[in-house]
């Protein structure tokens, strides 16, 4: 038998969403005179616009570049791009994870355009050298439930005439993002910088905006959805003028959370912190016989919704409906000790592990993580030989 490890992570919060709040967060830290306000109260729009340029700067978003907070998280965020700006010209859909293959069912049968969709299995990315210039394109920069990232922007053209609609919810202050190469940059708070759900963040380049002042979709826009005003962009949404009532709350810890990432350093410290996580977690993986990456390509693995198979054969072999069941053994040991949460792979994604690397996790909790995971899977897999 293995022995229990002595030494528990400081936070075992390891969750890809919500994730891991920032160390030394309290809820004393968050400024309240904004709640029981008005959000179109003078206070209330300047706080907004505070989260708004705060994010502009610590995320490094060009001048030119609009961004607005929106309902419904990141898919609010992504939707509101897709119903708005996609049947100008011919599209492409990139897909190789839940997500992706979200966004595909909402153009091909929901808006129901003939788009090209080009898929790989989770692990794995499409071919990229296929995506055409003249088209727009849809795709997750970081496939959050496969651990998946596109490496770089390489593959798309700096002529390209269609625009690119990209979901970065996983990869926004973690991983540089090119943005001469992306049109419109959706995410939600709770992701890498461990702010609170409900809301998403929806950037627009000039051309993304050119787009939405000179076509108009043939089919009807909801309400939440709607940007454009006699012609023109509605620049008060881009400015703190929300489109639907938002929690004050969430935008002051959203506040917080930036003013913390640029404390430590800005977005290349927050890069270097989520690489260090994923460094330390690939030292363990090389060493650990009974696991490996989801993901095989190093250059294509995510350092924050990291994604990890079973190697050992008498469980790789097992269905996957009997390796989800070891997973949550797995789980639920790791909870009872207060050892680690949240631990689980994505239900729609093949059975393991996936843990949290983004930059709000300390790399001491990784490596405390480790030997925990080596103790919880020889404890399951001595009860499942019982």
């Amino acid at each position: 038998m293995a022995t229990k490890p002595g030494v528990r992570p400081a936070r075992p919060y390891f969750s890809s969403g919500p994730c891991a709040k920032r160390p030394g967060w309290s809820a004393e830290n968050l400024a309240t005179e904004t709640l029981g306000r008005s959000h179109r109260a003078r206070l209330g729009k300047a706080r907004l616009k505070e989260a708004i340029d705060r994010t502009r700067a610590l995320l490094e978003v060009p001048a030119d570049y609009r961004i607005g907070i929106v309902p419904a998280s990141d898919t609010g965020a992504v939707e509101m791009a897709l119903w708005s700006l996609l049947g100008a010209r011919p599209v492409t859909m990139l897909a190789w994870e839940s997500f992706g293959e979200g966004w595909v069912t909402d153009v091909v049968k929901q808006l129901k355009l003939d788009a090209l969709t080009l898929t790989a299995p989770y692990g794995a990315l499409p071919d990229l050298s296929k995506v055409d210039p003249l088209s727009d394109v849809v795709f997750t920069w970081n496939g959050t439930t496969s651990g998946v990232r596109v490496p770089n922007a390489d593959w798309i053209s700096a002529r390209r005439e269609g625009l690119t609609i990209c979901d970065a919810t996983s990869a926004a202050f973690a991983q540089e993002l090119d943005w001469p190469k992306l049109d419109v940059v959706t995410f939600s708070f709770q992701k890498a910088l461990g702010g609170e759900g409900g809301h998403g963040v929806l950037i627009l380049s000039p051309r993304a905006v050119q787009r939405l002042e000179t076509y108009k979709p043939a089919w009807p826009l909801p309400k939440i959805f709607r940007m454009i005003k006699g012609g023109k962009l509605i620049e008060g949404i881009f400015e703190g003028e929300t489109i639907n009532t938002p929690s004050m709350l969430v935008i002051e810890d959203w506040v917080d959370a930036l003013k913390w990432g640029a404390s430590v350093g800005g977005l290349k410290e927050l890069v270097r912190r989520a690489d260090s996580n994923l460094h330390a977690l690939s030292q363990w993986a090389a060493r650990t016989p009974w696991i490996d990456f989801l993901c095989a390509d190093e250059k294509s693995r995510s350092n924050t919704s990291v994604c990890l198979k079973f190697a050992d054969p008498a469980i790789a072999k097992l269905s996957d409906e009997d390796q989800r069941t070891f997973v949550k053994q797995m789980e639920s040991l790791l909870g009872k000790e207060e050892a680690a949460y949240d631990v689980g792979g994505y239900r729609d994604a093949p059975p393991g592990l996936r843990i949290w690397c983004g930059a709000t996790v300390e790399r001491a909790d990784i490596e405390a993580l480790c030997p925990w995971l080596d103790w919880v899977f020889a404890e399951a897999k001595s009860a499942r030989s019982k």
